[in-house]
């Protein structure tokens, strides 16, 4: 999302916090636990990520026509299809019929009884291909939810509109674009395992194969809160990542979530993209008016677009782009402090946030926005954040510092008050991380102090 104040799927979680406070009751999402629910799973952290990514951990799958391959980065390819299927494309209404294959995870115990998980994947999708993401899990009442798809995926955009689904529910639980979410937490239910579903699609009587080299989700039990405790500054550090401005973008694409006003998401994402050395090519770029100043950011606006949505700001969508990049991968996760954030940076590994504010709350933005993301490459002496801030006139204009205390609240918070004084949600410091295929071993352990493996 943008400082435009568009509307979103975190309106409509802003909304079911609305009603519960003037309700009297606990707000729905993220939502306060019940009394007896302790936060956070044996290491203290109230989130908790989980991936698939070795040899071993395809192997442990259920396979319906695919096979693990090893390597390097080791991942999973249709083997012999599983069957022929077809699928109408809702935003073409295109029928085409695919090839198809699964991949079904064991199940996965989480750490953290959650409120809401978040799927994120990297793959490589040539043309005629994509894939589908799912999952399903047991609530703390001994049920279970339905398979719910956490996005129709490809990196392209010439064989389907890459999309989510609207209007999944159980009357338990719901999924918000990207978002699966307990719809009343303060009844104390939990998702307390999952599986996730990959099928992957092929045109009929080809060879060509997506492949998929990390599957995972992240899973959380946030507490409930207007403000977070604050934390103590412990790092001088500021990462050389490239400035690019979302508003000089303006009116370019408008079929794309209504051009450049709209593309924190992508334009954060093109930032740290490059800041790794990866970059679109000119063959990639080729569609993109010559006129048009970082054209890559297009590109990028084009590559997370999800088509349900209406919108750039999907975050798997968007991770998912980053890891479509050779040597890159991503995971969308939550973390829990400004001190995450410095052991990230002190191994040079910057990070995408994701907030809402009002302009009177972050000193220095000049706008107020119901949902907006930015890079947050170092920090002053002082411990203030120094952000990328795609929301600014030029891309001269891109660096920012802000005030550490504001900007650790509106990121980390689960709730906050609009400019008409209503209650609305707030993200509890979900974050894009994009990181090496192969990571340094200071890299290694700053990720896995944070929780991601």
């Amino acid at each position: 999302m943008s400082r435009a104040q568009q509307p979103s799927r975190r309106h409509v979680l802003g909304a079911a916090v609305a009603v519960a406070v003037s309700a009297g009751a606990v707000s729905a999402v993220p939502a306060v636990a019940a009394p007896a629910v302790r936060h956070g799973g044996a290491s203290g952290r109230p989130v908790e990520y989980h991936a698939w990514t070795s040899y071993t951990d395809w192997r442990q799958g259920t396979a319906h026509g695919v096979r693990a391959v090893a390597g390097s980065r080791p991942g999973i390819v249709i083997a012999a299809p599983a069957g022929r299927t077809d699928y109408t494309d809702p935003h073409t209404g295109t029928t085409a019929t695919w090839e198809y294959a699964t991949w079904t995870s064991p199940v996965h115990r989480l750490s953290v009884p959650a409120t809401e998980v978040i799927a994120s994947w990297n793959a490589h999708t040539p043309e005629g291909t994509w894939l589908q993401t799912e999952l399903t899990g047991t609530y703390s009442d001994g049920t279970a939810t339905p398979w719910y798809v956490m996005g129709r995926w490809a990196s392209g955009d010439q064989d389907i509109r890459r999309t989510s689904v609207d209007d999944q529910s159980d009357g338990k639980s719901s999924v918000w674009t990207d978002t699966f979410a307990i719809d009343d937490a303060s009844t104390g239910l939990r998702l307390v395992s999952y599986r996730l579903r990959l099928t992957l699609y092929r045109k009929p009587g080809t060879h060509t194969t997506p492949t998929v080299r990390r599957l995972g989700a992240m899973g959380s039990d946030i507490p409930d809160r207007f403000t977070v405790p604050a934390s103590t500054p412990g790092l001088t550090r500021e990462l050389a990542v490239p400035r690019y401005s979302q508003e000089i973008h303006k009116g370019q694409y408008p079929q794309y979530d209504n051009g450049g006003e709209a593309w924190c998401s992508p334009t954060s994402s093109q930032m740290i993209i490059e800041y790794w050395g990866a970059r679109p090519t000119p063959e990639q770029l080729s569609w993109v008016d010559p006129s048009y100043t970082d054209p890559q950011v297009c590109h990028a606006a084009r590559s997370t677009y999800d088509y349900q949505y209406e919108g750039c700001g999907n975050w798997p969508f968007n991770a998912a782009y980053a890891a479509s990049y050779s040597g890159l991968q991503s995971v969308v996760t939550r973390l829990t402090s400004l001190t995450d954030l410095e052991t990230l940076i002190a191994a040079g590994i910057p990070a995408i946030t994701s907030q809402s504010f009002l302009k009177t709350e972050l000193t220095g933005a000049g706008y107020g926005t119901s949902g907006h993301l930015m890079t947050v490459i170092g920090f002053t002496p002082e411990g203030d954040v120094i952000a990328n801030d795609p929301a600014s006139v030029n891309d001269d204009a891109v660096r920012r510092v802000y005030a550490r205390r504001e900007f650790e609240n509106i990121w980390l918070r689960t709730k906050r008050y609009d400019a008409n004084g209503k209650v609305r949600s707030g993200t509890g410091g979900v974050c894009y991380l994009y990181f090496p295929a192969d990571p340094a071993p200071s890299q290694h352990r700053a990720l896995a102090g944070v929780g991601v493996r």
